[in-house]
């Protein structure tokens, strides 16, 4: 169904979607980036097959856009007129109620199909120099329909992303999604970010091992990417660390009261419920 697919922003993930395409299909891979120096590099080491000017814009048969949530409406809403009817386009923001809201209706007009797409892989670093065509390997692709989705075109990114490496593609509601993201994905940046400010943090060096790694490894964030997701699920988020912060004052309650009893079935609660989470 997809001979010719477009990346729109060729970052980390736009390029390890280009790379993946590449690596597993036999898709006409063409590029779109901000900075054309980076489309150039892209094309220069085999990410992508061609530069995207926009008179090939209506040769594809997929779009694909790895660009920052307003940056994705902004692109999506001058350049969608440009592309052929019946054209599928995927984002892969993290957010979609926002996206949705802003974009079913025009691509409903269009005669386009718009999916909300959401990747469930990255890394603590950004751009092309670090994009893999293995990033997505056994991830969760997670798409989310509306009304300009036809089921012949859910099942067709289906097989699709399952061909890329993906190890399941997931279909909720853009409302389902963003509370969902909010705690498994959101709620752990925030975390890592407060939790990395301590005073003590400076003098960690001999004192740290596994347990601070892991929870400060997404604290090396891009700073102007995520707070512009917050704030596009800020109401979700904002339940969230509610949540959190009234579990960091049953402990700390139960710590400054000296409340063993209190502060073990704390804990045992916890580790049951991982436990159970896995």
């Amino acid at each position: 169904m997809f001979d010719t697919v477009l990346i729109a922003g060729l970052g980390l993930m736009g390029g390890s979607m280009a790379q993946a395409i590449k690596r597993h299909t036999d898709c006409r891979v063409l590029g779109w980036n901000r900075t054309r120096e980076t489309a150039e590099k892209a094309k220069a080491d085999g990410t992508i097959d061609a530069v995207a000017g926009e008179a090939l814009f209506a040769d594809a048969d997929l779009v694909i856009i790895g660009l920052y949530p307003q940056a994705t409406v902004d692109w999506l809403l001058e350049h969608m007129p440009k592309f052929k009817k019946g054209c599928v386009i995927v984002d892969m923001v993290g957010v979609k109620q926002f996206m949705a809201d802003r974009l079913e209706k025009p691509a409903l007009e269009l005669g386009l199909h718009f999916v909300g797409g959401h990747p469930m892989a990255g890394r603590e670093f950004s751009g092309l120099d670090y994009a893999l065509p293995t990033l997505f390997d056994g991830a969760s692709m997670i798409l989310v329909p509306n009304r300009s989705s036809t089921e012949p075109v859910l099942q067709a990114l289906e097989a699709f992303f399952m061909r890329l490496g993906f190890g399941q593609t997931v279909r909720c509601t853009a409302d389902q999604h963003d509370r969902m993201i909010a705690f498994t994905s959101q709620l752990a940046h925030v975390v890592s970010s407060a939790y990395i400010k301590s005073p003590e943090a400076d003098q960690h060096n001999g004192y740290s091992a596994g347990s601070y790694r892991d929870l400060t490894r997404v604290a090396k964030l891009n700073e102007t990417m995520w707070s512009e997701l917050f704030l596009c699920n800020a109401e979700p988020l904002a339940r969230e660390i509610d949540e959190v912060i009234g579990h960091l004052d049953e402990y700390r309650r139960a710590i400054r009261a000296g409340d063993r009893e209190t502060l073990t079935a704390l804990l045992r609660d916890g580790r049951e419920r991982k436990e159970r989470l896995g």
